[in-house]
């Protein structure tokens, strides 16, 4: 092996391990490989920034701004109001996967299940129907109607855009509509049936309940020799010193929102979250006192005093939200959205302890203690997904149908060929704007520039790979190891290695590692790389098994009350169906 092999070598092996143990951020370890291949010489200046000029960045831009206007018009939002008339739970199942899987493939999915989310919690909650039994067949669906369309997954266009670089002419929008419909189609027959006996049926529980939170907040009354009296809160340091947070200074009949200025005075009443031993410590020493029988439920935040009433919120960090990587303290968070943060729930843990320095990731549900005024500012927030809505979100609906109407004309344009799809897209987005179905800011915004950057920054090591002669290095040992059994047992070792790299890293990464090796082995096969992409392409747009393997498991992961091992009920016989199903079908519809 040569050197530049060698060195391409390693950079590909640093950026498994770093995209498999999460040190740092997806788009960061992007930039890394960009800088290594680029200081190492494995590829010129030209070929290095070739990725943000790519077709399938741009495309994926674009997408992201098509997706966008259908959200804030309400197009997306009038299809999930349809789920709360359907009472029956077979019958409400099927609806969400006839709904969310077609509009997947053409509306980018991971903004799809985004918006639908709150909705299905709503409408499970008022059907009786646990949200467990529903969530991960919505996660799922979505990924299924990814793959019938070549616009349906970011992860497709960037296939098709490598395939294109390595000579191979390229996918239309629908050639894949074969394969990915009778996989979603088998899919949900799955879902449909197995969903009662794999998935956990937890009943809906309020939230004081799932955030264990009425042994963790109480109400302190000042009494006449507490220190206290005389100092601000900010001055009194009760965070810094006994680690209780006060949420709410009381004084009479006037609430204090943000009381940290406050002076306290004899019969305050403080809103106080803490460890209860905690909590107890500092009633003694600062000679402060329970409000009798005080004991926090959802009731206590319902809105009983209008708008200027506290309400409990849940809030999911959406994907390409500014606040992830950052901590409470970094962001500001009370003062910048007016909400106090009472609990972090990740991967089925409630976090409490610290709250101020959690770096917050994609799929993080926060409790949040707001005014009732500020609701519609948070639904409004690009960075936060309401869960719990209790009323519907106010929506421009008037442009819904002009914003389907320019997402169809997109997708037309292209689908008869008129256009390149980068073509249709950027004009549908540039419509999407001049027809004020979506804003300047909210059309940047709308933009996941996380995944920008991670398309941008590992496309060059796919072009390193092929320069180096590490992909065809990769692929000699791949077919001395399975050649000798056909084509159609190394279509099914390039679809198994790639599933497996999806559950473990960003689909995109692992898209770009198997690419190049794929397309160089059929070609040392002498036959056509076609259904080897296709392979790829279908693996790592369904990952099923883990609940980091795709941002629609992590989004619903925490919404469920899930574990991770019932990604691995559910997911893994349904990666194995997959697996056989792609297989099978795949050299029929595109032959060796």
């Amino acid at each position: 092996m040569e050197m530049d092999a060698i060195l391409t070598l390693l950079v590909l092996v640093g950026a498994v391990t770093l995209f498999v143990t999460e040190k740092l951020p997806v788009d960061v370890v992007a930039m890394l490989v960009l800088a290594s291949l680029l200081v190492l010489g494995l590829v010129t200046p030209v070929e290095a920034l070739s990725g943000f000029s790519s077709e399938a960045t741009i495309t994926v831009a674009a997408m992201f701004v098509l997706s966008a206007g259908l959200a804030h018009t309400g197009a997306l939002a009038s299809l999930g109001r349809l789920f709360g008339r359907v009472k029956n739970g077979f019958l409400f199942m099927l609806l969400i996967m006839l709904v969310v899987g077609p509009i997947s493939a053409f509306v980018n999915n991971t903004a799809a299940v985004a918006v639908l989310l709150p909705l299905v919690l709503a409408a499970s909650t008022a059907n009786q129907q646990s949200p467990s039994q529903i969530l991960i067949p919505m996660s799922y669906a979505a990924q299924m109607g990814g793959v019938c369309t070549l616009i349906g997954t970011s992860t497709n266009l960037l296939v098709n855009s490598m395939a294109k670089d390595l000579g191979h002419p390229g996918f239309g929008l629908f050639d894949f509509a074969p394969v990915g419909l009778i996989t979603m189609a088998v899919g949900f027959v799955y879902l449909l049936l197995m969903r009662r006996w794999l998935l956990p049926k937890h009943a809906p529980a309020a939230i004081t309940e799932t955030y264990e939170l009425g042994k963790y907040i109480t109400e302190l009354r000042v009494m006449p020799e507490s220190p206290l009296i005389g100092q601000s809160v900010a001055q009194a340091q009760l965070g810094e010193k006994h680690s209780v947070y006060v949420l709410e200074l009381m004084r009479g009949e006037q609430k204090h929102w943000s009381p940290r200025g406050e002076e306290l005075r004899e019969g305050d009443v403080l809103l106080v979250r803490g460890n209860l031993e905690k909590i107890k410590t500092l009633k003694d020493s600062s000679k402060l006192d329970f409000e009798p029988e005080f004991k926090l439920q959802d009731s206590q935040f319902s809105g009983e005093d209008g708008d200027q009433s506290q309400v409990l919120v849940e809030a999911m960090v959406a994907p390409g939200s500014r606040l992830v990587g950052h901590t409470l303290l970094d962001l500001d968070f009370q003062w910048t959205y007016n909400a106090t943060v009472l609990a972090v729930h990740r991967r089925g843990e409630v976090l409490r302890e610290k709250l101020r320095d959690v770096n917050l990731n994609v799929g993080d549900v926060l409790l949040l203690l707001s005014p009732k005024s500020e609701l519609n500012v948070l639904r409004a927030n690009h960075n936060l997904i309401v869960l719990n809505e209790r009323e519907e979100a106010a929506l421009p609906k008037r442009k819904a149908w002009l914003a389907i109407g320019i997402m169809a004309a997109a997708i037309t344009v292209a689908g008869l060929g008129w256009l390149p799809i980068v073509a249709s897209a950027i004009l549908g987005g540039i419509a999407l704007v001049a027809t004020r179905c979506i804003g300047n800011d909210q059309a940047y915004q709308a933009i996941d520039w996380r995944v920008i950057v991670l398309l941008a920054g590992v496309l060059p090591l796919g072009i390193a790979m092929q320069k180096s002669g590490l992909a065809q290095g990769i692929a000699d040992f791949s077919v001395n190891w399975v050649g000798g059994f056909g084509p159609l047992a190394v279509l099914a070792a390039v679809y198994l290695t790639t599933a497996l790299l999806t559950e473990l890293m960003s689909n995109n990464a692992a898209a770009v590692l198997i690419t190049p090796i794929a397309f160089t082995t059929a070609v040392s096969m002498d036959v056509s790389p076609t259904p080897f992409l296709v392979a790829v392409l279908f693996a790592a747009s369904t990952s099923f098994a883990t609940p980091v393997g795709y941002q629609t498991n992590t989004m619903v992961y925490n919404a469920g009350n899930y574990r991770f091992v019932d990604f691995m009920k559910m997911g893994i016989p349904l990666n194995l169906m997959f697996w056989g199903m792609a297989v099978y079908l795949i050299p029929k519809f595109f032959p060796f």
